[in-house]
Order: structure tokens, then sequence, then C-alpha cells
């Protein structure tokens, strides 16, 4: 029983020795997910002051003017997506989707040579703008800047419809005030064009009741 005694007081003597030969070293401690130096690490909580935020400058993006070339564009995509070479189950032709009779009423003779020729195509669709805006001069006159059933009629959607039935076509849609729903082989009504086609600006186009592909630059 002394034995044991020993032991443990002899145990606690040497525990408390060799504590004390040791010297306490001082931790430094820092707050939890902060770095005192500023090395573009830290993290920012989101901030409800707009001042502690950049300035962000607007970007200008460029919008494509509703003029010709837009105009051109747009119906090329709505006919044939802009393909040169498409001819559909109608025998529709080019870019712009031409019947054999309104290319013979700008001065286009070949068929196939108008299907290889991109820029006879751009020629031959001013040469129709310019026809039909002349004898379609009155309707634009009267109706331009007016609702007619639902519509509003600018030139460039009565061009557009032109383009899609005719110029006889638009002439019955406005002599009926707009209730002659026309309709092509595919569904496409003038109403539709109309619409799409609406507020370009064609001041370009001059009307001419001769034009044909050799007056075009």
């Amino acid at each position: 029983m002394i034995k044991k005694w020993y032991f443990y007081a002899s145990l606690i003597v040497i525990i408390t020795f060799l504590s004390l030969g040791f010297k306490p070293f001082n931790m430094e401690t820092k707050p939890w997910f902060l770095i005192e130096k500023t090395d573009g690490s830290e993290y920012l909580f989101p901030s409800q002051e707009e001042d502690d935020y950049p300035e962000v400058k607007k970007v200008n993006v460029l919008f494509t003017e509703k003029r010709l070339i837009s105009f051109k564009e747009a119906v090329a995509f709505k006919e044939s997506q802009g393909k040169y070479r498409l001819v559909n189950s109608l025998g529709y032709m080019g870019k712009y989707q031409f019947g054999s009779k309104a290319l013979r009423a700008v001065g286009v003779q070949n068929d196939k040579a108008f299907l290889k020729d991109p820029a006879l195509q751009e020629k031959a669709f001013l040469a129709l703008l310019s026809k039909n805006k002349w004898i379609l001069r009155n309707e634009i006159e009267k109706y331009e800047g007016k609702i007619i059933n639902g519509i509003a009629i600018t030139e460039s959607g009565i061009l557009a419809a032109a383009h899609l039935g005719g110029a006889g076509s638009v002439k019955n849609f406005f002599k009926n005030r707009g209730n002659r729903h026309f309709k092509d082989a595919y569904g496409t009504s003038l109403k539709s064009y109309m619409k799409a086609f609406g507020g370009y600006d064609l001041s370009r186009i001059e009307a001419d009741s001769d034009a044909t592909i050799h007056d075009q630059i």
C-alpha cells in the first residue's frame, strides 16, 4: 500500500517539474474566414447600398433600322429563308419566290438564268416594288396611317401584300374594307403580310409603271 502511494506521489512530482520547465507560447488567433491583408481574396457579402457597387455602363446595341435593306431581307426570309436557288412546289422561284408572270412583267425572260443570278433577283424585286407602288399609289395615299379591320396600314405593308398576292388582290382588300380574306395556296393571308412587314421606310422606291430590271443599278 505504501509502495503504491509512493509511486503515485513520485509521478505527480515528475509531471509538475516537467510542466514548469516549459514556457507557454502565445497562439495568435484570427477571426474565422477573414484575411488581415488585402490580397483580393476577401469574401464580400452583398451590400444593400447602391454606391457600394461599381458603375455599370450601358452597352450600346446596334439595331437594324427598318429601311429598304431590312425590308428586302425580311420578305426574303419569309418567302424562301433567303435561298436564291429555291423553287417551291408551285414553281415559284428564287429568294423572293417570283412566278413566271411577275418575272415577265419586270423584263426577265429566262427563268433558269434568273435562278442562277442573285444580282438579277435583287433587281427584279426592286423593279416589282416600283411597279406595285405605282399601281397602288392611290391606296397608299388614301389608307396609309389608318386602321383597317384591325391592321395598321403602311406603305411597306401594302407592297409586301402585293408581292404575296398581286396588286389586284390588295385593291380588292381595301375595296371590301379588309373583310375579304385572301390567302395564297399555302394559307398565308394578305393581312398577315401587311402586319408583319408594316412600318418600313421605302421612300427610296420610286413609283414607276414601266419599271424593269434594266432600270435598276
